[in-house]
């Protein structure tokens, strides 16, 4: 089976978030199981520089605008230099700013892509940048949904210069509260969705989390399926992570210790190994709950507890935080940055790991911090839901209130205290299976099934 993989993003080339990482990890795993997938992606400046030698396998001219297909081995690169060859990341410039093109540059990459659909049996387009493929062409295709709050949504106006009929400007196609709605215009048209977990699948089909598109999303119900993304088990793995001061496994826990003291030493914690440590890493904003740790972070400071948190994100939030950390010297540290290092150093040498997301519909930390011996607390929501087991992996809470999360945190901390039981939870966690083999394997049913049904398209 051949597949067209349609993305913005692919780690380690471009990555802004997860679907970076899925976009990196997913196709790899489809070709272990004898899949033939080609990954079609933007030729970013940091792409075209990494990717190394390519060549040219074709020319043409799309929306008005020169164009070339470069291919190193299973990538695919659009080259254009007006729209991609721009300092920032894949949506955004220099000073965080939404590029104002960027319904032209994304529906360029739908559009080249719905070119190449013949010569595949399926294409696997993902999120919203990727999600006009199925409305410029009518083929087998996949639209995952990695974030719904992400959905696309630009002016009316762009219909025409994408080369689009007024007819699709409908509530039953692309037209959302006036404007048009790329992601809307994928579920529509899409032969099949998928969410990246079962119970993020659930969710948007409510008032709650459906930004709006929940009726959409119940009235396709049928082809709406979720499937729990996977980690990089290689990358991710204490035995053998180069960034640990010390490396273990779950028959060798007494080492993470070492890693403990490290990490507080770095931060400038008090080193304190009958203090539990808490991690965070993430965006801070409003979905991640990085408020929520900003008002418990006193609460947390007391328990006594201490508290590492790496991100970037809301300028309020980041304040908050460093203002906590200020406050609290030798019990909070806050990096506001995005370290690589750091990141898996925490996962490794922290007690706990939090993530208090308003909403997760994958997520990948509380898998990492499992595999790491670190067990999660986290919200009841999304993937956290199908990836965490309560009392057993870690503790969730449901309410996303500060108070709610701090009540998880004494539950978790008073396990803590009692190393027998620890133990079990930690092991238990570094036990799970969350590699991408057993996603890949879904996925592949899934081609399958579009492949081999007759189109029931609008």
């Amino acid at each position: 089976m051949r597949v067209l993989f349609v993305t913005p993003e692919c780690a380690p080339l471009v990555k802004t978030g997860g679907l970076g990482d899925v976009s990196g990890a997913l196709p790899p795993a489809l070709r272990a199981l004898g899949m033939e997938v080609d990954v079609l992606l933007p030729g970013y400046p940091d792409v075209l520089k990494k990717i190394g030698d390519t060549s040219e396998v074709g020319r043409f001219s799309e929306l008005g605008f020169d164009c070339r297909l470069l291919r190193e081995e299973s990538f695919v690169l659009l080259e254009c230099s007006p729209l991609y060859r721009r300092e920032g990341s894949p949506y955004q410039d220099p000073g965080g700013q939404d590029w104002p093109d960027n319904a032209l540059r994304f529906g360029l990459l739908s559009k080249v892509a719905a070119r190449l659909a013949p010569g595949y049996d399926v294409v696997h387009c993902n999120d919203w940048p990727a999600a006009l493929t199925p409305v410029f062409f009518r083929k087998p295709s996949l639209l995952t949904v990695h974030n719904l709050a992400f959905q696309g949504n630009f002016e009316a106006s762009w219909l025409a210069r994408l080369g689009l009929p007024q007819t699709l400007l409908s509530v039953d196609k692309l037209e959302f509260h006036g404007r048009i709605s790329f992601l809307k215009g994928g579920l529509v048209h899409a032969g099949a969705i998928n969410t990246v977990s079962p119970a993020y699948a659930r969710e948007i089909q409510t008032a709650e989390f459906g930004c709006g598109l929940d009726g959409l999303l119940r009235e396709r119900r049928e082809v709406l399926s979720g499937i729990l993304n996977g980690i990089d088990t290689e990358v991710w793995n204490p035995a053998s992570d180069p960034h640990l001061a010390q490396r273990y496994d779950a028959s060798s826990l007494d080492e993470k210790r070492v890693n403990k003291a490290a990490l507080q030493r770095r931060l400038n914690l008090d080193s304190a190994e009958e203090l539990p440590l808490v991690g965070f890493i993430g965006r801070l904003t409003h979905q991640k709950g990085a408020d929520l740790i900003a008002a418990a972070a006193a609460e947390l400071a007391a328990l006594p507890a201490q508290l590492v948190v790496l991100g970037r994100g809301e300028r309020e939030l980041e304040g908050a935080l460093a203002a906590a950390a200020a406050r609290h010297p030798g019990r909070i540290a806050a990096a506001t940055s995005f370290d690589e290092e750091l990141a898996h150093l925490i996962e490794g040498g922290a007690d706990i790991f939090l993530m208090p997301s308003r909403f997760e519909p994958c997520g990948l930390n509380q898998m990492y911090s499992q595999r790491y011996g670190t067990p999660p607390v986290a919200r009841a929501t999304g993937g956290l839901v199908d990836t965490i087991s309560d009392g057993e992996t870690g503790f969730l809470f449901e309410r996303a209130e500060s108070a709610a999360l701090a009540d998880a945190m004494r539950r978790a901390i008073a396990a803590w205290r009692e190393p027998r039981r620890w133990r079990e939870i930690q092991r238990a966690g570094m036990a799970r299976d969350f590699s991408w083999p057993t996603a890949a394997r879904q996925y592949a049913r899934l081609y399958s099934r579009l492949a081999t049904a007759q189109p029931s398209l609008p």
